[in-house]
């Protein structure tokens, strides 16, 4: 006689609340659902003939939850079926008797990539946090990461992605691409996002990391000489430059002198405030674990990008966007 399992008896014991459900439930509560769905309804398919197709709501879900953990098509396909949690948050009823598998969860993600959807999705969350007041426009702050890629050649073309290239950083060599960003510098909230192959310089993208209301920007000192270049003084002519000392600039100077001891603490004041694009980064690389692109090509990796700086703004202010909702 087969022993019954308590795990199945519908008399398991009160799951605990953990991490990843408290993250779920927070960013269920701040991700502006409708709007979202608005956005993506005009260009979701009819599905008037075959198989059902499952609700957008849903797919976008799905197409967040990638986001959040890092998973690929056939990873998340699985994840699906393995973790309860993950059908919970999808909205994926117990009953149930398909779930979508990976060519579905790639569709969707064509269906983003293809109309464009990213660029507008991060626009819709800025304009929901600039109406609460989060995201104001008086300063920006610039800066740039490197982001790998496979190096490898072992593949059906036996190359590496044409699109990425590499570069080097201090004494070692990277692949991949650059993601660009510019970050407010009230908030730390990312308004603009470009993307370039790792070798690109990050003044060749100053221009475009800026919304054009800004009056001051903030820059690390690989940035010298922005205000100098020719698009810069075109497009942003009323925009005043903070750049950072170059740090053996720094070193030399005489804490004796009471003007250097000026300029040092301008640095001082300067880097607090470009510190405010190194959260973004680590919230991308370290809470999202993005480390790595996950498709070929710039397009696809740069959609990718643009849909996880906007969870990644809702994720810096979900608890100022909490409090106010209960208050």
């Amino acid at each position: 006689m087969k022993q019954m399992s308590l795990a199945t008896s519908g008399f398991e014991l009160a799951p605990k609340r953990t991490r990843k459900r408290a993250f779920l439930d927070e960013m269920d509560a701040v991700i502006p659902w409708p709007d979202l769905l608005a956005l993506i309804a005009p260009h979701a398919p009819a599905g008037k003939t075959g198989r059902p197709p499952f609700a957008l709501e849903t797919m976008l879900r799905i197409h967040l939850l990638q986001q959040f953990f890092g998973h690929c098509d056939p990873a998340m396909e699985e994840a699906l079926h393995d973790v309860p949690l993950y059908r919970e948050f999808a909205h994926l009823d117990a009953g149930i008797t398909r779930l979508p598998d990976e060519s579905t969860i790639l569709r969707f993600r064509h269906l983003l990539e293809r109309n464009e959807l990213a660029a507008q999705i991060l626009a819709t969350v800025n304009a929901q946090l600039a109406a609460r007041g989060l995201l104001l426009k008086s300063g920006t702050v610039v800066d740039a990461t490197l982001i790998a890629a496979p190096s490898s050649t072992k593949n059906k073309d036996g190359q590496r992605d044409p699109e990425m290239h590499q570069t080097k950083k201090g004494n070692q060599w990277h692949f991949g691409m650059k993601a660009h960003i510019g970050v407010d510098a009230d908030s730390g909230l990312v308004h603009t996002v470009t993307t370039t192959a790792a070798n690109a310089h990050d003044i060749t993208q100053a221009a475009a990391l800026l919304h054009g209301e800004e009056t001051q920007v903030f820059a690390d000192s690989g940035y010298r000489g922005v205000d100098k270049r020719g698009e810069v003084q075109e497009q942003h002519p009323d925009t005043h430059w903070h750049i950072a000392m170059m740090p053996g600039k720094r070193k030399k100077l005489d804490k004796n002198r009471p003007l250097d001891v000026l300029l040092d603490q301008m640095e001082t004041v300067k880097a607090r405030i470009r510190a405010k694009v190194e959260h973004q980064f680590r919230v991308l690389k370290c809470q999202f674990g993005h480390r790595k692109v996950r498709y070929k090509g710039l397009a696809k990796n740069t959609s990718q990008l643009l849909v996880l700086f906007a969870l990644s703004n809702l994720w810096m202010v979900r608890k100022r966007i909490l409090q106010g909702a209960r208050a």
